[in-house]
């Protein structure tokens, strides 16, 4: 039986949705009663943070659909007047839902009088990130959700300049302009009273040219290699194969069937190279074509993976893509005081490498939100497929251009007679070989997350098998200079740390394993009992 509150909630929403589809879905059930469905999609507005909104497409304030984006671009257009902002760039990934919600948002922010631009069909992140810097804009937006699953969506803001005495330059936002954005949604009127125009520029292929032209610039001196491309039913197929043409590069081999954008992901559970099974069909193609590398971008490219044969193929870890980056970038910087940073939950060897090579190394809470904040950035990185290669041009992490670069680093090896997993190698014996390795468990709510967290804040057991719990740190009360984030760090034998952190974008909790030691089969040993310690832990009971 269906309350009256909820009636009355489902009935004015109804009157407020500018979509007849997601308007004829309630309608449908609420004249059938149906409580499970409307209640699912009447459990508050979707929350925007520093990610944005991300969530399943379907009606309701619940859900991504026209109507919260309309409501969410009112709040986003009321932000920039009460900041003094007039401009703002629109991007689009081929998800669901992705051309409609470029269409509302423009038409308010039109309405609300500022300049509006939208990029000329859909394409990656990163090119909306680097579009926001070129054109001069205040605010950038781009409608994705990224390495999510096919039924998501999802609205990244990024914004130019300073605003509330922050950086930005064209990066992602962070508090409190999320909240003071959110507080705008919230006061959001009746979309009925919200004007909406009709004016603004659909840009040219002149933005992406730009692009490609100040990527490819990235790379020199290419020789013959044969590289795996699949852009996981995304949008970085065109962008990618003009980069590399227009640097000289030999043109990828593409995973056919995973070249074309599609937003149903056919091919992958879950498009995100770091999911298990997600490059099948590349590892598969390069044994037949006998490749040198395999490049793996997400749905909206903006992160990067690759896959290397070391006697069998396999994915390199997130870390190591992070490591030979890292040394390669750092060996060639003559600037001695750009920075190499990297996020909180990745190994530790990058501020190695910086030590090594004399440069400054900042290391910033999880996310490239922050990483792009960090001055003066030669390089950096995320354990999760995130890297700058570039941060002048593009002020966020960048798929494409960190392929180009590893291509870059391969083909150089290949010129000395070297491969990647001979490097990767060298750097283990150079500093230490550093294992790293990431734990994520789905959950069904809220709630299970606190659970979990607050079992290792507060009912933590001194041993875990046969290591010593000697240190908890609880992220939320830091005591080493970075703000307050939901997470502990713990370390066992005084020497492996372990950090568990709710994630920002999925309904997870993750947890991330570096052991450092002189052997790769000692940390393998390490990393396996620690691993079983921690899934034990992080059970949702």
């Amino acid at each position: 039986m269906l309350s009256e509150r909820l009636v009355a909630e489902v009935k004015s929403w109804i009157s407020d949705d500018p979509d007849p589809k997601t308007r004829a879905q309630l309608q449908e059930w609420l004249d059938r009663g149906a409580t499970e469905e409307l209640t699912e999609c009447f459990q508050g507005f979707l929350e925007f943070g520093t990610a944005g909104l991300r969530g399943p497409l379907g009606p309701g304030p619940s859900r991504m659909n026209r109507c919260v984006v309309s409501k969410t671009a009112y709040g986003l257009s009321r932000f920039m007047s009460n900041a003094g902002l007039k401009s703002i760039v629109i991007g689009r990934d081929a998800r669901y839902g992705s051309e409609d919600f470029t269409r509302d948002t423009a038409e308010i922010m039109s309405g609300a009088g500022f300049e509006v631009f939208v990029l000329p069909r859909a394409l990656p992140t990163p090119v909306l990130a680097f579009a926001v810097r070129k054109l001069g804009c205040d605010v950038g937006v781009m409608v994705t959700a990224s390495h999510n699953p096919p039924q998501d969506n999802g609205y990244k803001v990024y914004l130019g300049g300073t605003v509330n005495g922050i950086r930005y330059e064209g990066s992602q936002i962070i508090s409190p302009t999320d909240k003071e954005i959110s507080a705008e949604i919230s006061a959001a009127p009746s979309l009925n009273q919200v004007p909406r125009g009709t004016t603004w520029t659909i840009l040219s292929d002149e933005i992406v040219n730009e692009y490609i032209a100040t990527t490819a610039r990235l790379g020199n001196s290419p020789i013959e290699l044969k590289v795996v491309y699949t852009a996981m039913h995304g949008v970085g197929t065109e962008t990618v194969l003009k980069v590399f043409d227009r640097a000289g590069f030999t043109r990828p081999i593409l995973v056919k069937e995973q070249a074309e954008p599609d937003p149903d992901f056919p091919t992958v559970a879950f498009p995100n190279p770091e999911e298990p099974g997600a490059i099948d069909l590349s590892l598969k193609l390069a044994r037949e074509v006998e490749a040198d590398l395999v490049i793996a971008n997400d749905p909206d490219a903006d992160r990067c993976a690759a896959a290397i044969n070391d006697g069998n193929w396999r994915m390199l870890r997130g870390d190591e893509v992070g490591a030979l980056l890292g040394e390669y970038l750092a060996r060639t910087c003559e600037d001695k005081s750009a920075v190499l940073a990297n996020s909180i939950v990745s190994s530790s060897i990058l501020s190695k490498i910086a030590k090594s090579y004399g440069l400054p190394f900042v290391e910033t809470l999880t996310g490239f939100k922050y990483l792009a904040k960090v001055a003066n950035l030669r390089f950096g990185y995320e354990e999760a497929l995130g890297y700058a290669v570039d941060a002048d041009s593009v002020n966020d992490k960048d798929g494409i251009s960190a392929a180009l670069v590893l291509v870059q680093l391969a083909a150089d090896l290949k010129r000395e007679g070297k491969t990647i997993a001979q490097l990767l190698n060298e750097i283990w014996k150079k500093y230490g070989f550093h294992g790293t390795r990431q734990i994520s468990v789905r959950t069904q709510s809220i709630s299970d997350i606190d659970k979990v967290m607050g079992k290792l804040r507060n009912n933590l057991p001194t041993q875990l098998s046969q290591f010593k719990v000697t240190q908890v740190d609880d992220l939320e009360r830091p005591k080493d200079g970075l703000p307050p984030t939901n997470g502990v760090r713990i370390w066992l034998d005084e020497k492996y740390r372990v950090i568990v952190r709710p994630s920002g974008t999925e309904p997870k909790i993750k947890c991330y394993i570096e052991v450092v030691t002189n052997q790769v089969s000692e940390a393998t040993t390490i990393l396996d009992a620690v691993e079983r310690e921690f899934r034990a832990l992080m059970a949702v009971n």
